[in-house]
């Protein structure tokens, strides 16, 4: 019963663990290229092609495309205090590194793929672009009704946010393992011992009870 039980319970991080991790630093590389290029490209065709504040529609009446500059962090917060925000998203950047070696799931390697790009997306502006070193403002030029302007690293970023609150939930840990079912498995084996020790106190019962007959 236990050597099926440990099977049942393993094989799902077998399934996890399937891709070398040469693979997911692969793909980890391949989703963060993306999403940087995407981000520098869009806000290279954005300041070659449009004036600041010049809004263009796109699919009106829900997407406009609408260049400014922001000093702040994504979604315009914090337009105050550029230079903290510089040094969160590197930072952020150092330590996405300092995880890879934990890396053992294809969707960490999306989620965090996405984050380094995205964040190193606004850093690049926030170090390269006016007015100063570290003080850079970010191009933003994505628009939706009632909602703040925004850019492909800021897409990046939240995308990345989701997949990583989604792992969470379900218990997938960084190195691919499900920590849920690991968490599991020694409350069957109490359960197992439990009712082993049930099944032999009623025995010890019956053979008293045949005895006094």
């Amino acid at each position: 019963m236990s050597d099926e039980h440990t099977s049942g319970t393993t094989e799902p991080d077998r399934t996890l663990r399937r891709t070398p991790r040469p693979g997911l630093l692969w793909l980890f590389a391949g989703f963060a290229a993306f999403a940087y290029a995407f981000d520098q490209l869009t806000k290279l065709w954005v300041t070659s092609t449009m004036v600041e504040g010049e809004r263009i529609p796109v699919l009106p009446p829900l997407l406009h495309w609408y260049y400014i500059r922001n000093s702040g962090a994504a979604f315009s917060i914090g337009e105050n205090v550029t230079w903290v925000f510089t040094l969160v998203m590197a930072g952020v950047s150092v330590a996405i590194f300092f995880q890879l070696r934990k890396l053992g799931s294809i969707w960490w390697s999306l989620a965090l793929g996405l984050l380094l790009g995205g964040a190193l997306g606004n850093l690049t502006d926030r170090l390269f672009r006016e007015p100063s070193f570290g003080m850079g403002h970010v191009v933003d030029f994505i628009q939706l009704p009632n909602f703040a302007i925004f850019n492909i690293a800021d897409s990046a970023v939240v995308s990345a946010v989701v997949v990583i609150c989604l792992l969470t939930l379900r218990g997938i840990g960084l190195d691919g393992s499900k920590q849920q079912a690991a968490a599991k498995q020694p409350a069957a084996g109490q359960d197992e011992a439990d009712t082993g020790r049930a099944d032999t106190g009623r025995a010890d019962t019956d053979r008293e009870a045949s005895g006094d007959a």
